[in-house]
C-alpha cells in the first residue's frame, strides 16, 4: 500500500484523517464501486462502464493538474478526493484565477459513512493540506448547485459562495475559501495535530 502524504488526528471526531495517493492497481475496483453507489451517482455522473472508467482513472492519473487521492479514517479508506491547480483546469475559465490557488472535488463512497458528519472534518484535513502549500492562498469549489448539503459543509469550512457557473455537465456553486477564512472556521479547541 502506498503510504500518507499527510494525516491528522481530529479532535471534532476522534478519529485520524489521512491521505495517500489513489494507486490504479489497488484502487481501480474501490472506486469503479464507489461510483456506482445511488448518493455519488448525480454529482460525479461517473457511472460508467468498467472499461471506460478504467480509461477515465488512467488519464486522471497522468494529469499533472491533479492529484488523486484516497481518504482514510483511521487507516480504512472511504472517501476519494481530486486536488488540483484551478489556473490549469476549466475552472481557471470562470474567474481570474492565481498561479498558486488550489481547487478540491471528493466523495465519500461507502454508504455506511454516510450521515455520520464525516464530511466537514475530512474537508477540513483536505484544505489544511492543501494550504501547507505557502504559495497558495486561496481554494476553489463548484459543487453542483443542487447539492446543498455539500454547500453548506465548505461554507462551514470557510468557504464563500461567489456566484452561480454554468459547467458543461452542471450548474455550480462557484466558492472561494481564504487561508485565513478557513484559519477562522476553526475555534481553538478544534486545531488538530497534524502529522
Amino acid at each position: 500500500m502506498t503510504a500518507a502524504v499527510f494525516q491528522l488526528k481530529h479532535p471534532g471526531i476522534g478519529k485520524t484523517i489521512a491521505f495517500r495517493p489513489v494507486s490504479l492497481e489497488l484502487d481501480f475496483d474501490r472506486l469503479l464501486k464507489w461510483q456506482h453507489e445511488p448518493h455519488v451517482i448525480p454529482y460525479w455522473r461517473l457511472n460508467i462502464p468498467e472499461e471506460q472508467y478504467r480509461e477515465y482513472l488512467i488519464s486522471s492519473l497522468a494529469n499533472r493538474n491533479h492529484t488523486l487521492y484516497i481518504g482514510m479514517l483511521d487507516d480504512v479508506p472511504m472517501s476519494y478526493f481530486e486536488s488540483y491547480w484551478a489556473a490549469g483546469d476549466r475552472i481557471g475559465q470562470y474567474y481570474e484565477a492565481g498561479e498558486q490557488d488550489q481547487g478540491v472535488h471528493l466523495l465519500i463512497g461507502p454508504p455506511d459513512y454516510l450521515g455520520k458528519g464525516y464530511a466537514l472534518p475530512l474537508l477540513q484535513a483536505m484544505v489544511c493540506f492543501q494550504f501547507r502549500h505557502a504559495a497558495t492562498d486561496t481554494i476553489v469549489a463548484e459543487p453542483d448547485i443542487r447539492n446543498s448539503r455539500m454547500i453548506h459543509i465548505f461554507k462551514r469550512c470557510g468557504f464563500r459562495f461567489d456566484r452561480e457557473v454554468e459547467l458543461p455537465e452542471k450548474t455550480a456553486a462557484l466558492m472561494f475559501c481564504s487561508r485565513q477564512d478557513f484559519e477562522r472556521s476553526w475555534t481553538a479547541d478544534d486545531q488538530p495535530a497534524t502529522g
